[in-house]
């Protein structure tokens, strides 16, 4: 059995690697991967050839790559690159007319990347005509179709970004390690005009389903939100938290009530 496959490779793009890991020693000298590679190449005729482990050991594979232009490929480059990817990450996500470096993010930012860990700041589309559930869904899509959000994300939210997390991870069916939402609510209106606009879209009727696509559930809330009434809060939390922390007095825990830090929120990370 001869093992090949097709993938795209660093700088090479799409490419076709060999391998005789699994022929038969009495068949390696009977031309049979010249045989596959001018088979393949009638549909590309420009394909790249590679392969791995072609060291001093393996001169026939040396000799096909040397006649078809090819070259070796480090895999454990590349299953070094996997790890990384799943390796434990971590988003924050603002909320309405927010960025990434209001608040307490950029803090939050330094604070868990100096140990070494991923994090992931995006700034999502603000203001009346350019935010809503599409373009924010849109754009976390792009992290999860590059599998950087996984069983091993942290999601980290303020505010509207809760529930549109919550939206997102239940209509494409995606789990994560934990969710962390910051002054979190849903269904709420009454803010102002314009808060009301941008926020409608995120909003969803089966908040709870979202407790099937996190292990955990942290929701921090206050007693005294200028923007969102306490009880929303507390809703939000009891539909979908495993452990809820009531911080007395502080407001919409962003920078207008003093947090431009959240050394709380550390020990749930």
């Amino acid at each position: 059995m001869i093992l090949y496959s097709y993938f795209y490779w660093a700088n090479d793009g799409e490419v076709l690697w060999i391998s005789q890991m699994f022929v038969e020693e009495e068949y390696r000298k009977c031309g049979v991967f010249f045989k596959l590679i001018e088979k393949l190449r009638e549909e590309n005729k420009d394909i790249k050839i590679v392969s791995c482990a072609t060291g001093d050991e393996n001169k026939r594979m040396q000799k096909i790559l040397k006649y078809y232009g090819g070259h070796e490929i480090n895999l454990k480059f590349y299953y070094k690159k996997l790890e990384e990817k799943q390796m434990k990450n971590y988003f924050i996500i603002h909320g309405s007319f927010g960025s990434p470096f209001g608040n307490w993010f950029s803090w939050l930012q330094d604070f868990i990347s100096s140990d070494g860990k991923q994090v992931y700041v995006p700034q999502f589309p603000i203001g009346v005509d350019y935010q809503n559930y599409e373009n924010w869904s849109k754009l976390l899509k792009y992290y999860l179709d590059l599998g950087i959000i996984n069983e091993n994300t942290t999601i980290i939210a303020h505010s509207i970004a809760p529930v549109f997390v919550c939206k997102f991870l239940v209509e494409n069916k995606l789990k994560v390690k934990k969710l962390i939402f910051v002054c979190g609510f849903n269904n709420y209106l009454g803010i102002n005009e314009e808060y009301d606009t941008v926020n409608r879209t995120m909003y969803f009727y089966n908040l709870e389903d979202v407790k099937q696509y996190a292990y955990e559930i942290i929701c921090f809330y206050s007693d005294n939100d200028p923007y969102v009434k306490y009880e929303a809060e507390k809703e939000f939390a009891d539909t979908i938290a495993t452990e809820q922390v009531l911080i007395p007095n502080a407001g919409h825990i962003n920078s207008e009530s003093g947090y431009d830090t959240f050394e709380d929120i550390v020990s749930y990370l």
